[in-house]
């Protein structure tokens, strides 16, 4: 069953695969190959999640009671490669 919880479980998993995507195999390929498609091609879908991820993230604050601490902790998990998974595993409790 989907609740607005594990959207934003989801949201979070499809962010951090797209940033490792755009930064570990789009991005050599850029500039390595003189290749830009697959940034093209990722830039868009990662900017989407990106946006989702940090808009879940101010909705719930509350929910989770974090602290500002670890808000900003939730928020600078985004742009850290693997991020949103640590917080997908010790912040976000999961919904059965």
């Amino acid at each position: 069953m989907f609740s607005f919880v594990n959207i934003f479980r989801i949201v979070a998993f499809l962010e951090g695969i797209s940033y490792i995507l755009l930064l570990f195999i789009a991005t050599p390929i850029k500039y390595l190959a003189n290749d830009p498609q697959y940034v093209k091609l990722l830039g868009m879908p990662h900017g989407i999640l990106f946006i989702a991820y940090i808009a879940l993230a101010f909705v719930f604050k509350k929910d989770f009671s974090w602290n500002n601490k670890q808000f900003a902790f939730v928020l600078l998990a985004s742009v850290v490669p693997f991020g949103t998974f640590y917080i997908d595993k010790n912040y976000i409790k999961p919904v059965n």
